[in-house]
């Protein structure tokens, strides 16, 4: 229930004390959106705010204190002084740190959680606020991965991150209502919104409902603010925990792209009783859906296998996931630690980000266990130089590293719109590519069912590299890369590029997306 809302002008109160309400607005929200709730001596309870009259801060309150709440303008000094003394207080108890993580566990969950559906939008009275909703509710019937709000000398342009590619899809004419609707996000994400020259980074849910028949599914939404030239911009990571839920029942190397020979790869590797394998490749790569995909084909109930990861997007039964909480000192490196005393067989490590998480998960593989983890590096050949990098021993990295996996995800074309083409020298000249190469060519159109991207979907490309005892030593030995890739390539390994033009060949994507994914080696 919200909030009745009243304006008391300041000069129609008179002074008086005024006795914080911790329990109904805590500390740690006072502090981040500089207004208190307090008692008066009459046991009114007022919101005390330098800015009594800023609508978006009204609501964040309004949402959580569901009672009768009057507002009132009160000096910076004196909204410090009340934050200085409940801060004092919550210390000498020991429960500030308590406090603190309360409100960001979200205790209120339910409360803050708001609701969003076509019927929701047409009541909204506020126009900020059913711009942001309807905004929101197109990039989740899109399904974007990313909803971008970029501001311009104008206003703001609206752009969605769909299959990996930014697409503009409309405009907020006005600077004003470009800021008002920056305010609500912090709102909604708790963030605090008077400071304006800073990044800030939050986290909000909504109760979703596309149709009358599709049922309500919550969704949670990654907020990150950024000061830009003309205003603020706002990112916000879309995770569709019941869409992601599904889709992880029908995990598959097969299904996300991987062809015959390179799947058999990946699950020898992934059979292994012992050892490391890596997935490697740029953010937003698919590296962490490869490994879920992998994790779900050998969990077949005889193994412990335990995940911890930064977030966990996918729930798979029968799989212990931890979720890493630096705010409470749970890193990945702590986590590790921590799971290979809990009797594990297969390890899933989210991401290799550091030179202790990456020495702990070397001796993990040595150990006996198999460990699964990604790392950002380009290709194949440059995770060994991450790991000299990082400092570790090169003997050890590459005792416990059965392969790697570089990846990228290439779009496939709609099959809908996509036009047979055959490429002129010119053509084939500008993708770096023999003027007698021969293949299904097809071009990118472009209709309603692929809102005019003439692509539909991603698929995985890779690059696997099977270790062996001959790679091994010419890598200990520091022989030249060059030495390395031919190895490499004599035992069977297929370069990235050459992956994605088989794709190309195939009739599956084009000559533009092979540009765009891979690089001539």
């Amino acid at each position: 229930m919200s909030a009745v809302l009243h304006s008391v002008p300041l000069s129609a109160v008179p002074e008086q004390s005024f006795k914080p309400d911790w329990s109904r607005w805590p500390l740690a929200q006072a502090m981040r959106l500089r207004v208190v709730v307090a008692h008066d001596d009459n046991l009114v309870l007022w919101a005390l705010s330098p800015t009594p009259d800023d609508v978006m801060l009204r609501e964040a309150v309004g949402r959580q204190v569901a009672q009768s709440l009057r507002w009132r303008g009160v000096a910076e000094a004196m909204l410090s002084d009340l934050l200085a003394m409940g801060e004092a207080d919550f210390e000498a108890r020991g429960t500030l740190a308590q406090m603190g993580s309360d409100a960001d566990d979200g205790s209120d969950e339910a409360t803050r959680t708001q609701a969003l559906s076509v019927d929701t939008i047409s009541r909204q009275s506020s126009p900020v606020v059913r711009l942001l909703d309807a905004t929101l509710f197109d990039a989740l019937k899109a399904q974007a991965s990313d909803l971008h709000l970029e501001s311009s000398p104008t206003g703001m342009v609206i752009r969605h991150r769909l299959d990996g590619v930014m697409v503009r899809v409309g405009d907020v004419g006005s600077r004003e209502v470009a800021e008002q609707l920056v305010s609500r996000i912090k709102v909604m994400a708790e963030l605090d919104i008077g400071e304006r020259r800073l990044p800030q980074d939050g986290r909000f849910k909504l109760r979703v409902q596309q149709s009358a028949e599709s049922g309500v599914r919550e969704v949670d939404f990654r907020v990150s603010i950024m000061p830009s030239s003309f205003g603020e911009d706002a990112v916000l990571r879309i995770l569709d925990r019941s869409r992601l839920s599904t889709e992880a029942q029908a995990l598959s190397l097969e299904g996300l792209g991987f062809d015959a020979d390179d799947s058999a790869a990946v699950r020898r590797l992934a059979g292994k009783p012992y050892g490391m394998l890596l997935v490697t490749g740029p953010t937003g790569s698919g590296k962490t859906t490869t490994l879920y995909a992998v994790v779900q084909e050998i969990n077949d109930g005889r193994d412990k296998i335990i995940t911890i990861e930064d977030p966990v997007e996918y729930q798979l039964a029968g799989v212990v996931q931890i979720p890493v909480n630096e705010k409470k000192g749970l890193t990945f490196a702590r986590g590790l630690r921590s799971i290979l005393r809990h009797d594990p067989d297969r390890v899933m490590v989210g991401e290799i980000r550091d030179a202790e998480t990456a020495q702990i998960a070397s001796q993990a593989a040595l150990t006996g266990h198999l460990v699964l983890s990604t790392i950002h590096a380009n290709n194949v050949f440059d995770v060994v130089g991450r790991f000299m990098h990082m400092g570790l021993d090169l003997y050890n990295v590459v005792s416990a590293l059965n392969g790697v996996v570089a990846q990228r995800l290439m779009r496939k074309l709609c099959t809908h719109c996509a036009l047979s083409w055959q490429p002129q020298g010119a053509d084939l000249k500008a993708a770096m590519l023999p003027l007698d190469t021969r293949g299904q060519f097809f071009k990118a159109v472009g209709c309603s069912h692929c809102r005019g991207t003439g692509y539909r979907g991603r698929k995985a490309i890779s690059e696997i590299l099977l270790m062996d005892d001959a790679l091994r030593d010419l890598i200990v030995t520091r022989a030249s890369l060059i030495k390395i890739k031919a190895h490499a390539r004599s035992s069977g390994t297929r370069l990235l590029r050459e992956s994605a033009l088989a794709c190309v060949l195939r009739g599956e994507s084009t000559l533009e997306e092979l540009n765009r994914v891979t690089l001539v080696e």
